[in-house]
């Protein structure tokens, strides 16, 4: 079996996992679905919370940014003034035989693999002949290449005579906004401002699954900083992280090869636009990391200059390896300089500046913007394919103690009146305590464990005949399935110090 058969026959167990447990389906399945939606399950939904939560942990928490909560729905002068209007843009083309539609890019690298992003609409036209590439749903001619405008267009009120989008992005509330937020942050250069929600693209033809979707949940940070002082105060604790770079320069030589280089090198050495972008680059590596996914399968990708958005002078996509689909951008990095707050002072006839002070001298600033832009749900993707583990016979999801949808599972060792009565008794306790946990007592103790270990479940608690004597529980580790034996009364003290890593399980108790 080859290797292509072997990545496709994992990327099939997984998907069967996520659509038959509950963590990820495609929408409206009861009337042909429609791409580019999907619908997270009871497990998918409170897995996606928990990389919310660590994300705000990291963004919010740790780093102090400010958090904004906007409309979804934009009205367009915001979006002519943005740019989006005008630029937010795919390249597309349609079969003259069935009519279906194709963004250009996708298909060129799903026929060929080579990526035409940042070509002119004539070279991707001669691209498609050149190579003879046709329709690959019916292998009829494909059309002229044209622009397509993926926001998805409304109107607000009655008579729907104001025009809106439903937004591209979470960021332009926080630019009209900013006047507002600069004072809440006492005029301190530098200050960010994230938000977290859902965003909005018409795509041409989904057809990636998860990865590509038309409805899909974002995380973004406006970092508004002082041009002449791009710094930032912690870069220090990150400067020594090594990260691995794809430069542009290193693309438009046809070179796949990868520069490795510290935060602090990549600064120096110009790699990167500032220390800032350093920093982000930096942190956001660490973020992943602390989602589960390894160091080897991330990567920056610095877009080319056809591919910038209209608005930013340097991008860096973040970039997680996966099996099924190559490399996948969870995140991007852009330098939007201060194009946004320019455009809407323009606009509107706001003065959108900051006064600063220093001492006995003060100016005023036109803030230019550093962006960590996350989506949140192909990054859910990229851990589960990473956690899918086939090992020994036993199939299970690694996943992280505290992305675990299901944190714990409480058995009764047999189907007998007394041990599920304790059984069920210790599940209450447990779930008081903030803990989210199931009770299972169908089937063979071993088929409950698999069933657990299929989607990731990291500690089982088993009432066991010698419960009733003395009161203890055998709590069994997903990883390893090694034993421990604890009292009924330390058991949520116990998981909660494990669920947080407190403590190493082989500590927590007697082993079996």
């Amino acid at each position: 079996m080859d290797g292509e058969q072997l990545t496709k026959d994992k990327y099939e167990k997984i998907m069967d996992i996520t659509k038959r447990r509950g963590f990820i389906w495609p929408s409206f399945e009861l009337y042909g679905g429609a791409a580019g939606f999907y619908d997270f399950g009871p497990l998918g939904a409170p897995m996606k919370k928990k990389i919310i939560q660590k994300w705000r942990q990291h963004y919010v928490v740790e780093e102090g940014l400010l958090e904004l909560e906007s409309p979804t729905i934009t009205p367009e002068p915001v979006l002519k003034a943005s740019g989006h209007v005008d630029h937010f843009t795919d390249v597309m083309t349609e079969c003259k035989k069935c009519s279906a539609s194709f963004e250009v890019t996708e298909l060129v690298k799903e026929e060929t693999g080579d990526d035409i992003e940042g070509l002119s609409k004539n070279e991707m036209e001669n691209y498609l002949k050149e190579k003879k590439i046709t329709c690959p749903e019916c292998d009829g001619k494909l059309g002229e290449v044209y622009e397509f405008n993926t926001m998805f267009r409304t109107a607000i009120g009655p008579k729907e005579d104001r025009k809106a989008c439903l937004r591209p992005e979470t960021a332009q509330t926080i630019f009209i906004d900013f006047n507002r937020l600069q004072r809440i942050a006492r005029r301190k250069l530098p200050f960010g401002v994230t938000q977290i929600g859902r965003g909005y693209r018409n795509e041409i033809s989904p057809r990636r699954g998860v990865i590509r979707l038309r409805e899909f949940t974002m995380a973004e940070a406006e970092i508004f900083f002082d041009p002449d002082d791009p710094s930032h105060p912690k870069f220090s604790q990150v400067s020594d992280e090594k990260l691995r770079f794809w430069p542009s320069e290193n693309q438009e030589e046809k070179s796949r090869e990868l520069t490795e280089k510290t935060a602090r090198e990549a600064l120096d050495e110009g790699i990167v636009c500032n220390e800032l972008m350093a920093y982000h680059l930096a942190y956001a590596k660490k973020f992943l990391i602390s989602l589960g996914l390894p160091e080897d399968s991330i990567r920056f990708r610095e877009q080319l200059p056809g591919e910038r958005a209209h608005y930013s002078q340097e991008t860096w996509d973040m970039e997680v390896k996966s099996e099924k689909f190559g490399w996948v951008e969870v995140a991007g990095f852009a330098y939007r300089t201060d194009y946004d707050l320019s455009q809407h002072s323009k606009s509107s006839g706001t003065d959108l500046t900051v006064f600063t002070q220093n001492g006995d001298d003060g100016k005023k600033v036109l803030c230019h913007v550093v962006e960590p832009s996350y989506g949140i749900d192909r990054p859910l993707y990229c851990i589960l394919e990473h956690a899918y583990t086939e090992d020994d016979g036993r199939n299970y999801l690694k996943l992280k103690k505290d992305l675990a949808p299901i944190e714990a599972q409480v058995f009764p060792l047999v189907a007998e009146e007394e041990l599920e009565k304790i059984g069920k008794s210790i599940l209450k306790k447990i779930n008081s305590t903030g803990i989210f946990a199931e009770y299972d007592d169908s089937g063979s103790i071993g088929r409950r464990y698999a069933r657990a270990d299929e989607v990731g479940v990291p500690f089982c608690i088993t009432v066991d005949h010698r419960t009733p004597d003395d009161s203890t529980v055998t709590i069994r580790e997903r990883d390893t399935t090694d034993q421990i034996r604890v009292k009924i009364e330390d058991l949520p003290k116990t998981l909660c110090k494990l669920l947080n890593s407190e403590i190493e399980f082989e500590q927590a108790g007697e082993k079996v």
